[in-house]
């Protein structure tokens, strides 16, 4: 039974929970007044730099492109859209031409692929929405060839990732025997130091069933056998299928790779977890291999992605100069969790603002926590939803 106490608390929770819906509990800012920014996990973590890239409204840049069945062709395609030469593109990403010849003289140890695979620009293009022609998305698209595999990579240029969470609205369709995957990958010293590897995955296997998404701390095997602790393959959540929109996030903290599907988690490794810095890269591929399978002649399968947005630290020069958060600490602390304008953050504290503070004091009388809430909970107030297999190599790239 509810004490008067209890009952007045609770009365004025309620009020102030639909004040806040009503006014936004949280200032909408620009990333210039941000010192940090906090996410929702379950613990709390701080990352200096935010970054996101919107590819919904790009139509003077719609260009979608027929396949090239030459294999040298494919590495030597000039970018499919001016899109891809902007400031806001080319100082954060690089598109990949790199290919597996030289892996595959590998022992079949290191390496199973059964046909040449080479990353091509021009499976890299934004097209307009099918369902949906007022929108548009970038395109990753792998291609089976009569004699090859064409495929596509995007690299982001900063090999100096130091803790991140990463999130992509994303779909994947197409023939079986492809690979789509957002990670985070540090080379290791040789080509063939599979235990030296550093990589944090989310991997949509085409050859799964439309429910299952593949998460995994790299590497999953050894000389001897398979790792089943380094790996997940976890049904998504709500009944949803890869084929449909999702938001799919990674968290990288220290000893920690943590993984959510439209704001629910869904996998958390801590064996192997990544340690030293790294870089962050999409694709979308196959080769014809045990991990991959390999696609019938003629069929395409693709990574579809709306937008992605970052919050991370960064061991880079350049970087660490533009951190405005100190060894002090920050005093500006904003998020792009509850916020209510996707890609824009808001104000937590550092500024005065009493709807946040009547907020926060109801949530530490209800939930004795300081108002830590699940990582779902925004999503969906934003989103409005409510809602095996070990390889013996796959992600083992150029040297």
């Amino acid at each position: 039974m509810l004490t008067d106490s209890a009952w007045g608390l609770a009365i004025v929770c309620a009020a102030t929970s639909m004040a806040a819906v009503a006014q936004g509990a949280y200032t909408l800012t620009t990333d210039s007044k941000c010192d940090c920014y906090k996410t929702n996990a379950t613990a709390a973590n701080y990352f200096s730099h935010h970054e996101f890239f919107d590819f919904r409204s790009l139509h003077k840049y719609v260009n979608v492109t027929k396949p090239i069945n030459d294999f040298d062709g494919n590495a030597e395609a000039p970018p499919t859209s001016p899109y891809f030469l902007r400031p806001e593109f080319t100082e954060t990403w690089d598109i990949q031409n790199w290919d597996n010849k030289a892996l595959m003289k590998e022992d079949e140890d290191v390496n199973d692929a059964t046909m040449r695979m080479v990353n091509s620009p021009n499976n890299i293009y934004i097209e307009h929405d099918k369902q949906n022609p007022q929108t548009t998305h970038l395109t990753l698209r792998t291609v089976r060839h009569a004699k090859f595999q064409s495929a596509a990579e995007i690299e982001s240029l900063s090999k100096g990732f130091q803790f991140l969470s990463v999130r992509m609205q994303a779909r994947t369709t197409g023939a079986h025997g492809a690979v789509t995957a957002m990670f985070t990958y540090r080379d290791p010293p040789r080509v063939d130091d599979i235990v030296s590897v550093q990589e944090a995955d989310l991997e949509i296997l085409t050859r799964d069933p439309p429910t299952r998404v593949q998460y995994t701390n790299q590497p999953a095997w050894n000389e001897t056998s398979d790792i089943p602790e380094a790996t997940r393959n976890v049904t998504l959540p709500g009944g949803l299928r890869w084929t449909d929109w999702a938001d799919y996030r990674m968290d990288w903290t220290p000893g920690a790779s943590t993984w959510y599907v439209d704001g629910h988690e869904v996998a958390r490794i801590k064996f192997q977890a990544p340690r030293d810095p790294l870089q962050v890269i999409f694709n979308a591929w196959s080769d014809g291999g045990s991990w991959s399978g390999r696609m019938p002649v003629g069929s395409e399968a693709f990574l579809q992605i709306r937008w992605v947005e970052m919050v991370y630290n960064n061991t880079d020069p350049d970087k660490q100069a533009s951190a405005k958060a100190s060894d002090g600490g920050c005093s500006k602390v904003c998020s792009i969790d509850e916020t209510s304008e996707l890609g824009r953050p808001v104000l937590l504290e550092g500024a005065a603002n009493t709807l946040v503070a009547a907020v926060s004091a109801c949530m530490v009388g209800r939930y004795g926590s300081g108002g830590e809430i699940s990582p779902g909970a925004n999503f969906l107030a934003l989103h409005g939803r409510v809602k095996s297999k070990w390889p013996k190599i796959r992600n083992i790239r150029k040297s």
